[in-house]
């Protein structure tokens, strides 16, 4: 198992229901994947880009931090790239 963290770019207009939906489905397709959430929440509230995306100025960082198989990695990304409330994504692998 490998440490790693997830930030997570969500779409700045979402209500506050869909945004505790959306934290919770982004937690739970790491779960689904035989990793462990060690940590996870809001990094930075409506934080504005350098440059749109998916023609947003602003976002919602969202950073998870998790352990997982290597292989679960990329499941979990294919699983982000189909939701329509995420924006854009980055895995860093932590060195222990």
């Amino acid at each position: 198992m490998n440490k790693y963290e997830a930030m997570v770019i969500v779409k700045p207009d979402l209500s506050d229901e869909d945004k505790k939906t959306l934290f919770k489905q982004i937690d739970d397709a790491v779960t689904k994947n035989g990793g462990a959430i060690t940590q996870s929440g809001v990094w930075a509230e409506r934080r504005k880009l350098y440059f749109p995306i998916k023609k947003f100025m602003e976002g919602i960082y969202y950073l998870a931090a998790f352990s997982a198989p290597s292989e679960a990695v990329k499941e979990v990304r294919n699983i982000y790239k189909l939701n329509e409330n995420i924006l854009r994504v980055l895995f860093t692998r932590m060195d222990a």
